[in-house]
């Protein structure tokens, strides 16, 4: 009967008493939350009462399982078993709170500053540092379970007299993977690049949608993802339209014809950007740019709040001035002209006809009339 009770008061104690510190525990941050309705962070450290409670149920299996006189020629390895759980919900533990304290300081924070710019930046800083220290609590949690083996403590201490070799073979070996390790610390502290900036990478424009430590992901206006290295924004240019005010100011081209209404089309622009809501009415002009034998390049400039707006604000007016012209001044858009030209008269076979040119072969011909000498002039040195 004691060979049975034994391990039933064991295992049945461990996991009553977890769940009763469980609860009790889970009862307390519920009221903190309650009671703390500006801080974020009593409600975040409840989504850690799972790894919580498999700590706490861990160690009390493992500090009372001698007593449950269970298994008792497994004994080690179920010993064992116990330390590695415990290892690894000691880490998921850590993890889970040193997420909630992070998220729950960036909250803070983004809603004590109006900035965009710099809450991207801060938002930034946050998810790596989150990484960081999720990956230094996982390799740390491994290493540790490795050494719960006596086979692998030995090799640990061989490891450990050719950390010099290993060191340089490992460089060598993960030379780019470090590059990019390195480049996302300095994407994160650096302030090159955030968390939701408009960027222009290879000719295409999109939004920085994630950032890790090794790679970063690029949203298009098309919702295609580009994923490329950090390492890319650290060793070549990119066009960054979030960098200082999200202020943008954008440039429509119109080709049209040299006879076009150049006053009646600004006037007509003024008008288009009233009605456009996009528009944030700093500035606008239009101008004429450049001129081709068949056409006039016009020029017009308009502004926005951000990236977003400048887009609409252009296809607005390119869109409406287009439809503008055609209506009203259709005579002002590009033509090609097909027809034959119509040359004046005294122009046969396209030159003009002298008396002292033979127009079939184009030589030169003597004058019809004989040259008359001038009659002589007397005044002073002249006889």
């Amino acid at each position: 009967m004691e060979n049975v009770l034994r391990p039933l008061i064991v295992v049945g104690g461990s996991v009553v008493l977890t769940l009763l510190i469980g609860w009790a525990v889970d009862r307390v941050l519920r009221k903190a939350d309650a009671r703390h309705q500006e801080s974020s962070l009593w409600g975040l450290l409840r989504r850690a009462r799972v790894p919580f409670q498999l700590v706490l149920f861990a160690a009390l299996l493992r500090g009372s399982y001698d007593q449950a006189k269970l298994l008792v020629e497994h004994r080690v390895g179920v010993g064992r078993t116990l330390t590695l759980i415990l290892i690894g919900s000691a880490a998921w533990l850590v993890i889970r709170i040193a997420t909630a304290i992070v998220e729950t300081s960036y909250t803070r924070y983004a809603n004590a500053h109006r900035d965009p710019a710099r809450v991207r930046r801060v938002r930034t800083q946050v998810t790596l540092i989150q990484r960081v220290v999720s990956a230094i609590v996982a390799v740390v949690a491994v290493a540790s379970m490795l050494l719960t083996f006596p086979a692998m403590r030995a090799a640990g201490a061989s490891l450990l007299a050719s950390a010099g070799i290993l060191g340089i073979v490992a460089g060598v070996a993960a030379q780019s993977t470090l590059a990019n390790l390195f480049a996302g610390l300095q994407i994160a502290f650096g302030d090159m690049v955030r968390l939701g900036d408009t960027v222009v990478v290879d000719g295409e424009w999109g939004t920085v949608e994630e950032i890790t430590l090794t790679f970063l992901t690029v949203r298009t206006w098309d919702e295609r993802r580009i994923t490329m290295p950090v390492s890319y924004f650290t060793s070549k240019p990119f066009e960054n339209w979030s960098r200082g005010t999200p202020q943008m100011t954008g440039i429509v081209f119109f080709h049209v014809d040299h006879s076009a209404p150049v006053e009646a089309m600004r006037e007509q622009l003024r008008d288009i950007l009233r009605e456009c809501p996009a528009w944030d009415g700093r500035d606008y002009g239009l101008a004429v740019t450049d001129s081709t034998p068949n056409t006039m390049q016009v020029r017009a400039l308009v502004t926005a709040k951000d990236a977003d707006d400048i887009w609409t604000v252009r296809v607005t007016v390119r869109e409406r001035m287009i439809r503008w012209l055609t209506d009203v001044h259709p005579y002002a858009l590009p033509r090609v002209n097909t027809a034959e030209a119509i040359l004046p008269a005294g122009w046969p076979n396209g030159r003009p006809h002298r008396p002292d040119h033979d127009d079939t072969d184009g030589a030169v011909t003597a004058p019809t009339t004989p040259h008359t000498p001038d009659p002589p002039r007397t005044g002073p040195g002249r006889g």
